[in-house]
């Protein structure tokens, strides 16, 4: 993957961060997932629905504060931190597929768009070094 490949320029954007495109799809899945999650019982409203929604605002939100006048080291550690935050989206994906609150469709639907958002996420990383 190029760098070009990982940028889509738009004038309208402010800030760097925006023209990301892992920035772009951590903020689709987040939303994708927010839904998702409302879906699930009032029980898990401060438990698995708030930790599912909150480790994805955590992947969009570590891109965009490590994209922000950093050195490569600093936006590199960044980025580290939101593939965790992804890793720990997925093991939410898995729990509440365990606990029947996800049907396989939209697991599997949410889990691959995880897996793409993964790899484009260590192919950024790999081209700051």
């Amino acid at each position: 993957m190029t760098n070009d490949d990982l940028y889509e320029y738009i004038d309208m954007h402010k800030f760097k961060f925006e023209n990301l495109v892992i920035w772009q799809k951590a903020m689709d899945l987040g939303e994708d997932m927010s839904l998702l999650a409302s879906n699930f019982p009032k029980k898990e409203l401060y438990n698995l629905s708030s930790q599912l929604i909150r480790a994805l605002d955590s992947v969009a939100l570590n891109i965009s504060e490590g994209s922000i006048g950093q050195s490569n080291p600093e936006q590199n550690r960044f980025i580290g931190y939101a593939i965790r935050s992804l890793a720990e989206t997925v093991t939410c994906l898995h729990k509440a597929k365990r606990r029947n609150y996800l049907n396989v469709e939209d697991f599997q639907k949410n889990y691959d768009e995880s897996f793409h958002l993964m790899n484009m996420l260590l192919a950024f990383r790999k081209s700051l070094k």
